[in-house]
């Protein structure tokens, strides 16, 4: 080979090489790295309670009362695919004693693992036979009508079928073996198990004022809830149903779990933080302020950071796990109430209760 044969193939052969490595260096890129660029705004029919990306490419936004409406949009386009009405006919759905159609409020939502539905709570139900609608201060005996969980076929965009739940139901899971829907009431003060197999409820467990956050094992063996109106949260045993509590700071909201499942993140609405509970030490290790009224949080899929709404100060703060920093904190809109991470496109989803979505590319 001549010498400038030579120098040729070296020059390919070294620039091939940093531009492999280059590729493996962004593709290596870990979320706690990277910056929130804010990308899009969303605007139209919606105020948004919260957000949540499927696995599949959706993100849905739950309107309740102020919009009676469930909003889906393609997670790389932004656009929106369908508007759902949460108007339904009861006495179709299966249940006797109402007339005329009825209206409700959604609040969260949880998609089925295998992707063929979003179940939807109703903070309220509005038409015939509803009167007395729920309250943030409440208590079991205060009295309040009963409320829906709807479930959307996602194929369809239509409500297919509805189970009537407790009082003010707040948070909905669906564990990962598709065997339960788990519903936590704010006003019932009680989780209730739903079995997918029966459609029926099988269990409910009593919490204590103010349920609301829920977050379950990989391996579905137990449930986490987060009880707002205490300092605790409740570890369910999903076979047995036992409830024991852990100790994790007062006023836990939103709670969610490392990909290792050793770690669950929350938040702690009145004071602000971020607290990290070592679940093999039942204890808080680490906490973090990041701003006032802390709402809903999630976690990137490489577990290295957090994503909090915080909702009085109109921020959205960015947390590094290894060491509970705050990387950014961002003026996103006024107040931010729900926060879901996107993982087919590495987005930040934020719903804005005024009436927005606000969408960050996490570069």
């Amino acid at each position: 080979m001549s010498k400038r044969r030579l120098r040729h193939f070296s020059f390919l052969f070294i620039t091939s090489l940093l531009v492999a490595n280059s590729a493996f260096a962004e593709e290596a890129k870990t979320s706690d790295t990277k910056k929130m660029v804010l990308v899009k705004t969303i605007t139209g029919s919606i105020q948004p309670k919260s957000v949540l990306a499927s696995p599949n490419g959706l993100v849905s936004a739950h309107n309740m009362m102020y919009k009676h409406s469930v909003t889906f949009y393609d997670s790389n386009t932004f656009e929106l695919k369908a508007t759902v009405s949460d108007r339904v006919d009861l006495t179709a759905l299966g249940f006797s004693g109402y007339t005329g159609t009825h209206q409700g409020a959604p609040v969260e939502g949880a998609y089925s693992p295998d992707g063929k539905y979003l179940y939807v709570t109703n903070y309220a139900m509005y038409g015939k036979g509803f009167n007395h609608e729920g309250h943030d201060v409440c208590s079991p005996s205060s009295g309040y009508d009963s409320s829906f969980l709807y479930r959307i076929n996602l194929e369809t965009f239509t409500i297919d079928a509805a189970y009537k739940v407790g009082i003010v139901p707040k948070v909905v899971k669906v564990t990962p073996d598709n065997k339960y829907i788990l519903v936590s009431h704010w006003c019932s003060y009680d989780l209730q198990v739903i079995s997918v197999a029966t459609q029926k409820i099988v269990k409910k467990i009593k919490i204590g004022a103010y349920p609301r956050g829920i977050t379950v094992s990989n391996d579905s063996a137990f449930a986490y809830v987060a009880q707002m109106g205490g300092a605790v949260i409740h570890q369910i045993d999903l076979k047995t149903f036992a409830d024991k509590t852990i100790p994790i700071g007062p006023n836990p909201r939103a709670l969610v779990f490392s990909p290792d499942q050793k770690t669950i993140y929350a938040t702690l609405n009145a004071s602000g933080k971020v607290v990290a509970l070592d679940l093999s030490l039942n204890k808080v290790v680490k906490t973090v302020t990041t701003g006032k009224a802390t709402r809903s949080l999630d976690i990137s899929t490489d577990g290295t950071a957090l994503f909090v709404v915080n909702f009085n100060s109109a921020t959205l703060s960015k947390i590094r796990t290894s060491d509970f920093k705050v990387l950014q904190t961002v003026k996103v809109c006024p107040d931010p109430i729900g926060v879901t991470y996107e993982p087919i496109n590495d987005r930040t989803w934020v719903a804005c209760y005024k009436g927005s979505i606000k969408v960050f590319d996490n570069k």
